[in-house]
């Protein structure tokens, strides 16, 4: 289930195979980043943010220009989110896997594979960008072939560091269980 979120951040300190999100423990930078990039700074903020990602996120607009809703984009940055709340401690860990069980029925039921699952979050990702253009922000993301990199080492068979290559699709509808 975390590795949904492995398109959403390139960083080298970044985990995409365990449910705290980075290589080393960094609460504050969970806390930074969420506060930066989401103006969420309590609980009940990134629980309505949570919510508006599950409910509809970014998929209206891409439908509206598209008549596709690329749910994958919004799964990706909804399990981004919740691992960052987890990390610095808005969520509890029983918290975040329950928000992660939330999503995962939804996803699975609308892709088939890592592949299809990909080609989405770059569809959504290419209308949220669509939307940050003309802002005048010198700060703006990465630029689109830099994440159609990152999506085609994670679909790369033989990138045996990819989560997608280290778990078959259908694991995630099939969690471990806690003991």
């Amino acid at each position: 289930m975390v590795s949904l979120s492995a398109p959403v951040n390139r960083d080298r300190d970044t985990s995409r195979t365990t449910l705290y999100p980075f290589t080393r423990i960094d609460d504050e930078k969970a806390r930074r980043w969420l506060a930066d990039q989401w103006e969420i700074t309590s609980r009940e903020a990134l629980a309505g943010r949570l919510d508006r990602l599950a409910r509809s996120g970014y998929r209206a607009r891409a439908r509206q220009r598209l008549g596709v809703e690329p749910l994958a984009w919004d799964a990706g940055l909804y399990v981004d989110i919740s691992r960052r709340g987890f990390a610095c401690g808005m969520l509890s860990e029983a918290e975040t896997w329950t928000a992660l069980k939330n999503i995962v029925p939804a996803v699975a039921r609308t892709y088939g594979s890592w592949k299809e699952y990909a080609e989405h979050y770059l569809l959504g990702r290419r209308v949220w960008l669509e939307g940050l253009q003309g802002r005048g922000d010198a700060d703006l993301p990465a630029p689109q072939e830099a994440s159609d990199a990152h999506l085609q080492a994670l679909l790369d068979p033989l990138n045996k560091a990819s989560p997608w290559n280290m778990a078959p699709w259908d694991a995630i509808s099939h969690p471990d269980r806690a003991r």
